[in-house]
């Protein structure tokens, strides 16, 4: 843990965006644990279809928007475009409080979730780019398993806090923080001065600086790096076993813990992000920190995925499914950590933006997919058959693993430690 803190220390603009993270992740899983238990009580006959449209609709814009997001990260000031997704998401969380008073207005959550998480399109790969350039190459996967452990502590914390402050307060409450934490993460992020956009080149005009930042551009760069082809789809494949719309169901519906289930989601997520932090917290004491021995890992975290999904299918108590979501959860963790520093290492600054934009997409249509499967099959064969959906997960969770064995058989040069 030490150099965790020494890089918080010695690094201002780290520890503010450290801190951002942390109020903004913390405020964005209250909403998610309300708005999850808020649309299937408005909904119990339907809750298959209400949380996976919710988790869709929170996801589907990333999934159209994010290769547009990356040439714009790529063309303007990342961090300003930062600080106003924060403060606009601010103000439209406020929409959410509508249907705590009309029923009738549920229509809103969604809405108002399709709005944020629009504006939120930029947010995932703007901050990676910007983390790229306020450390060291050296420190890449320090500030990674840094940034992904305060997403998933915050998860942990957030998700428990969340259903506990929903029970106890109400469901307002919980929005009303969700909405100041957008507040004060974008006034921290405001705060970073490390940051210097790298500057236009004179000679060349504004239209060919547009083409050298469009999307076919950097389509084009993914295409001719296969080290980076291939690690751009380890999210997608990770996300192709995705526990959100499990969770949802298995809380409100079997184990059921407070208000609508919130408590029992709360545990659920928060077991989520225990799994998430210790994931990278172990592979980081084992591994060399080389490309290399990265990439055996994410083979590892593919393999850890499959046997959490089939320890969740068992839905034999709350306990043994907090164990199967902690292991999916740690290696998950563990590929979208490595991933991250393996494409922040390679890539050069002005292809970030455009390259950590699809990648999210491509996390976000795995997503969507998973989403949408795990739904259907749960209003079709009802939440207690749980055990073959997971048996069937754990087996899809099979294939990313094959792809990327292949993928390290295909391509062995080793990759460079340094990006331009």
């Amino acid at each position: 843990m030490r150099q965790y803190a020494h890089l918080l220390k010695q690094n201002r603009d780290i520890r503010l965006i450290w801190f951002s993270e942390i109020t903004n992740l913390i405020g964005d899983w209250f909403s998610h644990v309300v708005l999850g238990a808020l649309v299937i009580s408005l909904m119990p006959d339907h809750a298959g279809f209400a949380i996976s449209t919710l988790i869709v609709a929170r996801f589907l814009p990333p999934l159209i928007l994010s290769p547009q997001a990356g040439s714009l990260l790529d063309r303007f000031n990342r961090q300003r475009m930062l600080v106003w997704s924060n403060w606009l998401r601010a103000v439209i969380g406020l929409v959410h409080l509508l249907p705590l008073f009309d029923p009738s207005l549920v229509w809103l959550i969604y809405v108002g979730v399709v709005a944020q998480s629009t504006l939120a399109t930029v947010y995932p790969p703007g901050l990676s780019a910007l983390i790229a350039s306020v450390v060291k190459p050296t420190e890449l996967v320090t500030a990674n398993t840094l940034s992904n452990a305060t997403w998933s502590a915050a998860l942990a914390a957030g998700g428990a806090l969340g259903g506990i402050v929903a029970a106890a307060f109400g469901s307002a409450t919980a929005l009303l923080i969700d909405a100041l934490s957008f507040v004060i993460a974008g006034a921290l992020i405001a705060g970073v001065r490390g940051y210097v956009p790298t500057p236009p080149d004179p000679s060349v005009d504004a239209a060919q600086r547009r083409r050298d930042a469009s999307v076919r551009d950097g389509l084009r760069y993914i295409r001719q790096h296969k080290p980076t082809l291939a690690t751009i789809f380890v999210k997608f494949g990770s996300s192709l076993g995705n526990v959100d719309t499990v969770m949802a169901v298995l809380a409100t519906q079997i184990f059921v813990m407070g208000v609508n289930g919130s408590l029992s989601l709360g545990i659920f997520y928060s077991a989520f992000g225990v799994g998430a932090v210790l994931g990278p917290l172990i592979a980081n004491a084992i591994h060399d920190g080389s490309g290399r021995s990265l990439r055996r890992w994410i083979w590892f975290g593919f393999a850890i995925q499959a046997v959490g999904w089939l320890v969740i299918g068992q839905i034999t108590g709350l306990l043994v499914v907090c164990i199967g979501i902690v292991m999916r959860a740690m290696g998950g963790s563990v590929n979208w950590t490595y991933s991250s520093v393996l494409l922040q290492r390679t890539t050069p600054d002005r292809y970030r933006g455009r390259v950590f934009s699809i990648d999210n997409m491509l996390y976000y249509v795995a997503t969507v997919f998973a989403t949408l499967i795990h739904g259907t099959l749960i209003d079709m064969l009802g939440p207690h058959n749980m055990g073959w959906i997971g048996a069937g997960t754990a087996v899809v969770s099979m294939l990313p693993l094959l792809g990327w064995s292949y993928a390290l058989r295909r391509w062995r040069e080793p990759v460079a430690e340094g990006a331009g």
